[in-house]
């Protein structure tokens, strides 16, 4: 895709260019990072560029990248990480009711512009901006380039995932449509470990949570922690393999290629770590099951999981217990385990709101989505609500 530029004289009368369609790998690393603070690690440049080079993003895909960019005379002063879709999969959060209205009106859906990162329900920025200018009003000159680029184009929206508060709140100041859901996160209330961490539950729910883990210990699973750069390429082969079967499991190639793996296992600062099980009595140790996580600055995400046996209680240790423990051993502060999954609550993790913003340009359609927003947006809050009357915590713990 060409990249497209304008020039307007700003309040500080200095010429800024803005530009859309480019790709990460087009944008200087060093400049990209200056504006986060890298505490999330999906948001660093090492992170994207390897979707790029790894061909999990690009021709063929879907995911066609189409960056935000303002650039002054210092260089980058603002970027959205946007990609032109063609398609709806790898969101997690879920359109595809508006694309087939969409088509029963005889309209396009597709394409659209998403800010996101691929592939990660996780909350972070989304309209970053460089440390020395205003924060809203370079935020807000990156939506009027956003919503240019849908007029100018024709585009039926954009979208803007997970957004952070401060970027929703400046979505929200546009007028963009919120929409809601409802995610599991795990906080560290100052636990020493995790027997002090199963402390805080109630006796049911406590008994619970060591059988569970006594199960997975008796049928011969023990664990290691595996940074990215401790992992050699059988290693990298067998836990893209593990999490590819889940993925097969479920009717669909995943979404990272193996060579993204390869990439951010040897980036600096790509984040990854891996829990890997092993079963002790068999020769060689095998590695029978691998959760992937990513380390941000104060939380860990979990991401995929796949397992060669179907062992009571290993998904359950080896994505939760493990992961919490994870928490405990390098001082984060939260885990956020991914989207889904009530069977979460029974083991110490709770329920909270994540968020997206849309940008419809048809008026009719637009009405027609917030109504349904809103109606959805009461159940959400409502499930949410009843959920965390069923977290495991003791009333004093809490």
């Amino acid at each position: 895709m060409p990249t497209v530029t304008w020039s307007s004289s700003s309040r500080s009368d200095h010429r800024v260019r803005a530009s859309w369609g480019q790709r990460i790998g087009e944008i200087d690393p060093a400049q990209w990072n200056a504006l986060t603070d890298g505490a999330n690690p999906f948001l660093r440049h090492a992170w994207l560029h390897a979707l790029e080079t790894s061909g999990s993003v690009g021709p063929g895909t879907g995911w066609e990248p189409a960056y935000v960019t303002l650039s002054d005379a210092r260089g980058l002063a603002a970027a959205a990480p946007a990609y032109l879709k063609r398609h709806s999969y790898g969101e997690f959060v879920f359109d595809f009711s508006w694309a087939q209205a969409y088509a029963r009106a005889g309209l396009a859906y597709y394409p659209k512009l998403l800010v996101a990162v691929p592939f990660t329900p996780a909350t972070g920025p989304r309209l970053l901006v460089r440390a020395d200018l205003p924060y809203e009003a370079t935020a807000a000159r990156l939506l009027d380039v956003i919503e240019a680029v849908v007029a100018e184009r024709g585009l039926s929206s954009a979208h803007v995932l997970f957004p952070d508060r401060r970027s929703k709140a400046m979505l929200d100041s546009r007028g963009w449509l919120a929409r809601r859901d409802c995610q599991f996160h795990w906080e560290n209330r100052g636990y020493r470990n995790f027997d002090d961490f199963l402390a805080s539950f109630t006796a049911e729910k406590r008994k619970k949570a060591r059988r569970e883990r006594r199960r997975v210990a008796a049928q011969g699973i023990v664990y290691e922690t595996r940074d990215g750069s401790e992992l050699g390429p059988m290693e990298l082969d067998r836990i893209f393999a593990l999490h590819r079967d889940t993925f097969l499991r479920h009717g669909h190639e995943p979404y990272l290629t193996r060579s993204f793996f390869d990439a951010i296992a040897a980036a600096p600062d790509g984040g990854l770590v891996t829990k890997l099980a092993r079963r002790t009595a068999a020769p060689q140790r095998p590695i029978v099951a691998a959760a992937i996580f990513f380390a941000g600055r104060d939380t860990l995400y979990g991401r995929y999981w796949g397992a060669a046996e179907d062992l009571h209680s290993l998904h359950f240790e080896t994505c939760y217990h493990q992961g919490v423990e994870l928490c405990l051993e390098r001082g984060f502060a939260r885990f956020e385990p991914g989207t889904q999954g009530e069977h979460k609550v029974s083991r110490g993790f709770e329920p909270r709101l994540t968020w997206s913003s849309h940008y419809i340009a048809d008026p009719r359609f637009r009405a027609a989505i917030a109504d349904f927003l809103a109606r959805e947006g009461r159940h959400v809050d409502e499930y949410a609500a009843a959920v965390a009357d069923h977290v495991p915590f003791r009333h004093d713990s809490v």
